[in-house]
């Protein structure tokens, strides 16, 4: 499972759009499996399962029927069509579904329909473009975890984009994007660890002018990042006594925690995931 990460705009849809042939490169080259994009489409499409931001189903059609027209459409049909319809179902968790309209599904129960429409045809890769998206926390976790299953029983490499932290940390690996760039890419707890230490969140009356006097006095390299100050320091619980009483009535939160992906974005950019949203 690999991500790509960062915000809306940053160019993890156009890499996705070349990547399923949708869209020609205008520089470089891009291969799936072996096989280049532009050369190769064709070869590339029948490697590929798209889910994409927006629903891909005929919600008036049942389970069933939108697998049956999106295997036709593959040249799948009769007893071959029929064998593996079983197969993907029963793998999905949706067999008792079959019948019934796609829209009287939940949105988690959507998403697995679309996941089973890349399944059907033998895909090798899944391109998910932020799959996630209006699903409640509960059904996201619940499609992420059907996601690390398929990657471990069926052998398949999901590359999704996404901006939701919960999601690039659930990836073996991961790609950071920033205005049509990518700043940096590992693992997720690699990538945590060349922040190091922990990070304090202060909130303040007067973010700003506290940043100077934070660095005057204490010291600190402090980023303003949506305006919450942030500081990056080993055995940073040691400074919150410090820092609140320096500026007493001027600092109304301190939180520390361990580094995560929005961290290393910070750290990377200068700016906060959600500021580039």
């Amino acid at each position: 499972m690999f991500g790509l990460l960062g915000p809306n705009g940053s160019g993890k849809s156009t890499l996705l759009r070349i990547l399923s042939t949708l869209l020609r490169p205008e520089a470089g080259t891009a291969c799936v499996v072996g096989h280049d994009v532009v050369r190769e489409p064709d070869v590339v499409r029948r490697a590929l399962g798209v889910v994409f931001q927006n629903a891909s189903v005929d919600r008036k059609l049942t389970v069933e029927e939108n697998l049956a027209c999106h295997g036709s459409l593959y040249g799948m049909s009769g007893r071959a069509l029929a064998e593996r319809l079983d197969v993907t179902l029963e793998r999905l968790g949706i067999a008792a579904r079959r019948g019934e309209r796609v829209e009287r599904l939940s949105g988690g129960l959507e998403r697995r329909v679309e996941l089973a429409k890349a399944l059907l045809i033998g895909a090798r890769v899944l391109l998910l473009d932020e799959p996630s998206t209006a699903l409640d926390p509960g059904a996201r976790r619940d499609f992420l975890g059907y996601l690390r299953e398929l990657r471990d029983t069926a052998g398949l490499t999901v590359l999704l984009s996404t901006h939701d932290l919960e999601e690039a940390e659930r990836c073996d690996r991961v790609a950071i994007f920033d205005a049509g760039r990518i700043v940096a890419m590992g693992t997720p707890d690699d990538l945590k660890a060349a922040v190091g230490g922990d990070v304090l969140v202060i909130r303040a009356t007067a973010p700003e002018g506290l940043r100077e006097r934070l660095a005057a006095r204490l010291g600190l390299e402090v980023r303003l990042v949506d305006d919450t100050l942030r500081v990056e320091r080993p055995r940073g619980y040691e400074l919150v006594r410090d820092i609140v009483e320096a500026f007493p009535g001027e600092v109304l939160s301190v939180t520390v925690g361990k580094p995560t992906l929005g961290d290393v974005f910070v750290r990377l950019t200068g700016h906060g995931l959600a500021e580039a949203l």
